[in-house]
């Protein structure tokens, strides 16, 4: 299993009961064929430019160990779903 870390950014628009909602969907997701190694949530902040007529976002960064064919179907997932307005996943190399 390689490492990836995940960066997730939500519409400022959720309520936290939502994104809670979301952070534990995306981890179930990714402990059906890996295992999450911790979910930080930095909260809202400030983008660099607008993203879906968005000037904020809510950041949650996940740092997780996966096989390789996780990684398609967890993309797939971010596309989806409405409240995700920008995500990037990329392998960590130790």
């Amino acid at each position: 299993m390689n490492k990836y870390e995940s960066v997730v950014i939500i519409n400022p628009n959720v309520d936290e009961e939502g994104i809670k909602a979301l952070v534990q969907k995306f981890e179930t997701l990714i402990n059906t064929d890996g295992k999450v190694e911790k979910a930080e949530e930095l909260g809202k902040r400030r983008l660099a430019y607008e993203v879906k007529k968005n000037k904020e976002g809510y950041y949650v960064i996940f740092h997780f160990e996966a096989n390789t064919s996780l990684i398609s179907e967890l993309e797939r997932n971010y596309r989806i779903t409405d409240e995700v307005i920008k995500f990037m996943t990329i392998k960590v190399d130790e």
